[in-house]
Order: structure tokens, then C-alpha cells, then sequence
């Protein structure tokens, strides 16, 4: 381990976990990591190990048969995954949002149900909140979920499931409009529902459709997906807290564990970028010395150095305020902001260090070029965290008088 984005005070129990996980993607990540990801194919067997190492269940507590391990180092264990495979850290992060929600906000039935299987990794989450045309408008949601006896009917198409496929159980985002009089705002006339499902493609339940992977530029490997229901019937105990009309506050929530989970990938795929690129810089000569011995390298090795190191440190601060139980939006929008802007910087001088072979297929560079801009819109884009940073700050520096 180098010497940059380092963590200080960390417990001899964080130490072993970051130092076994450190192993792991240093032995079965990176060295099957772009083969992978340009077949587009899901790492089984990476998953498996993971499960192997409670990695599924780190936030999970411990009676329910999880590690019960903070934030913090649950976001630690991410940025070293990321720094492996983006993709990996996707397929973990929305099973843990949901583990999450559940932990925090489910009843004492769908927690004894859900948390010790998702422990395990035997039940995947997914989680659901975007649809075709509404982006970061989460308040537009058209999906509705009209009671219907000991029953809910849900209708409407989602989009950008992480894990959709997979998953076998996914919390989506509906309108209800019952117990909510006329003129109620948007926002609170809306539901998490638990939605249990088989893992695939098509028809995997009566009235739930999964219609195959949607191809994309960059973070292959993991699936993503849409999601259409048509008369899903799903019962009354599987909103989650059992009250109606709490979904949006719930899902809030859980992105703002999400944003620090999406800095920290941010954070792994910098550093990475940094390794490659000082160690081709080492290796590569040009007019009779290794180009890291020209300035115009060092000042570009010295930036991207920089960078990685103050995404980390505000990465780690978020996580440290959000498990001291204070409210960390503002800090948790700052690392998200930070992180994925830097990675995408870092990663680019890492790409212009290797020159032409940066192009090559042969070379990791061109799949983390390809997987940074993920960052840039995942768990809302850069625009809507300083949207949030910006209200944070006036409800903090509000003019008195």
C-alpha cells in the first residue's frame, strides 16, 4: 500500500478487514477485472468470495447475523473494491442501501425476515427509484400503488436498477394517494414498497417484468435494468415501516449513505488511475530517460496525487458524521461533488501519461476512461449536489434580522 489516502484512527478490527479486502482485490479482482468487464460478464465467482468474506453483511448488525461494522468502514471497503472493479462496488452498494433502509426504518417482521438472508448474501437487493422521464425529478414519479384489500396494485416502469437482474428483492418508489387529502405535498404521498422477485430476465413474477440488460458505455459486468409493473399484487406488510406515505424520507436516506458510498468508488478508481499511470510514467522513456523524469510528467503525477488525497479525506470525514448520528447531506453532497469530479481528472492524466497505449484495449486505463463517468451521475449528478450544498449552506449562514 502506497503512501497516499490512508485513514488515521482506525481500529485493529478495521485495520484486518481493510487489509483482507485489500488482499482479496489484489488477488481475484484486478488480475480478471478487464476481461471481464470487456465480455460484459457478470463475476460470479468474484461474488461468491465476497459473500465468503461477509462483505454482503457488513453494516448488517450483528443479530441478524451481520458484522454490524460503520459507515465508515463499509465506504473504506468500497473505495478499495472500486479501486479493483467499479462494477463490484455497484453490485454490492444498492443491496446494502436496501439492507440499510430496512435496518433503519423496517418493521420488527421485515427486519427477522430480510436482514439475515441479505447477511449472507443469500437475498440481493436492488433499489428503485428513477423512471424514464424524470431523471433527478424524483418528486414526478408516476409509478402508483393503489390498496386493493390486504393487497397493493402497483403500476409503472422504473429504469437504472443496478442489480435488477440478479436481485431478489428490490425497494421500489410508488405514489400512494390514499389517507393523503388533495393539494398533499408530492413528496409525502409516496411509499417504499419490498418487493420480492426470482433473479432474471422477462416474467419473474406476475405482473413484474425485468426486460434484459441495458448496454452501456462503462460499468459493465453488473446488470442494469428497467422494471415494469402491470398489476404487481404485493401485500400490506411489505411497505416498509408499514406506514404509507414515508417513501420519499426513506429513499432520502438511503442515498445519502449511497453518496458516500459513490465517493468512495469515486476514491478507489482515482487511485488506481494514480498507480497506473506513476508506474507507466517509471517505465516508459522518451529522449533517453523515463518520462516521469520530465516536469511536465512530475506536475501532472503531483496534481493527481493531490486530488486523490482530499477526495479521500472528505469521503472519510462524511462517513465519520453520518455514523456519529448527525445529519451529513451537506458533507455527503461535498464528497459525492468532489470525489467523482477529481476521479474523472485524475483518471484523464492517467490516460494522457500512457499517450496512445492509453487507447488500447490492452491497457486498464481504457476501461477506468470508460467507467468514470458513471460517478458523474450516479446517486444524482454534480449539478444536484451543489443544488443541495447550496440550501445547506444559506439554512447554515442565514442572515439574522
Amino acid at each position: 500500500m502506497g503512501r497516499l489516502a490512508r485513514t488515521e484512527g482506525l481500529t485493529d478490527v478495521q485495520e484486518e478487514i481493510l487489509a483482507t479486502v485489500r488482499g482479496f482485490v489484489d488477488k481475484e479482482i484486478i488480475p480478471v477485472a478487464t476481461e471481464l468487464e470487456h465480455k460484459d460478464e457478470y463475476p460470479t465467482e468474484i461474488v461468491e468470495g465476497l459473500k465468503e468474506l461477509g462483505i454482503f453483511g457488513l453494516m448488517i448488525p450483528e443479530e441478524y447475523g451481520g458484522l454490524g461494522e460503520s459507515l465508515l468502514t463499509y465506504a473504506l471497503c468500497v473505495e478499495e473494491i472500486a479501486r479493483g472493479w467499479m462494477s463490484v462496488s455497484g453490485i454490492i452498494n444498492t443491496h446494502f442501501i436496501v439492507a440499510y433502509m430496512l435496518k433503519q426504518h423496517g418493521t420488527q417482521e421485515q427486519k427477522d425476515h430480510f436482514l439475515p438472508r441479505m447477511a449472507t448474501g443469500e437475498v440481493r437487493g436492488a433499489f428503485s427509484m428513477s423512471e424514464p422521464a424524470l431523471g433527478s425529478d424524483v418528486s414526478a414519479i408516476s409509478s402508483k400503488g393503489v390498496r386493493d384489500g390486504d393487497n397493493y396494485v402497483l403500476t409503472g416502469q422504473k429504469m437504472w436498477l443496478t442489480n435488477g437482474g440478479s436481485s431478489n428483492l428490490v425497494a421500489v418508489l410508488c405514489r400512494t394517494d390514499e389517507g393523503h387529502p388533495e393539494g398533499t405535498a408530492p413528496h409525502k404521498s409516496m411509499t417504499t414498497f419490498l418487493v420480492e422477485k426470482e433473479p432474471g430476465f422477462g416474467e419473474v413474477r406476475p405482473g413484474l417484468t425485468i426486460p434484459g440488460k441495458i448496454d452501456k458505455m462503462g460499468y459493465k459486468g453488473v446488470d442494469t435494468t428497467e422494471l415494469i409493473m402491470d398489476g404487481l399484487r404485493v401485500p400490506a406488510d411489505r411497505v416498509l415501516g408499514g406506514e404509507t406515505g414515508r417513501g420519499f424520507y426513506h429513499m432520502m436516506d438511503g442515498v445519502e449513505v449511497g453518496r458516500v458510498n459513490v465517493a468512495a468508488r469515486g476514491c478507489g478508481v482515482a487511485q488506481r488511475a494514480f498507480e497506473l499511470g506513476v508506474s507507466y510514467a517509471q517505465q516508459r522513456q522518451t529522449f533517453g530517460k523515463p518520462i516521469a523524469q520530465h516536469q511536465a510528467i512530475q506536475f501532472k503525477l503531483a496534481e493527481m496525487a493531490t486530488k486523490v488525497e482530499a477526495a479521500h479525506a472528505l469521503m472519510v470525514g462524511a462517513a465519520r458524521k453520518k455514523d456519529s448520528g448527525q445529519r451529513n447531506d451537506l458533507e455527503a453532497g461535498m464528497a459525492k461533488y468532489l470525489a467523482s469530479e477529481y476521479c474523472k481528472e485524475v483518471v484523464e492524466d492517467a490516460f494522457r501519461i500512457h499517450g496512445g497505449y492509453g487507447f488500447s484495449k490492452e491497457y486498464e486505463i481504457e476501461r477506468l476512461y470508460r467507467e468514470a463517468p458513471m460517478l458523474l451521475i450516479g446517486e444524482g449528478t454534480a449539478e444536484i449536489q451543489k443544488m443541495i450544498i447550496g440550501r445547506r449552506l444559506l439554512e447554515e449562514y442565514r442572515l439574522q434580522g
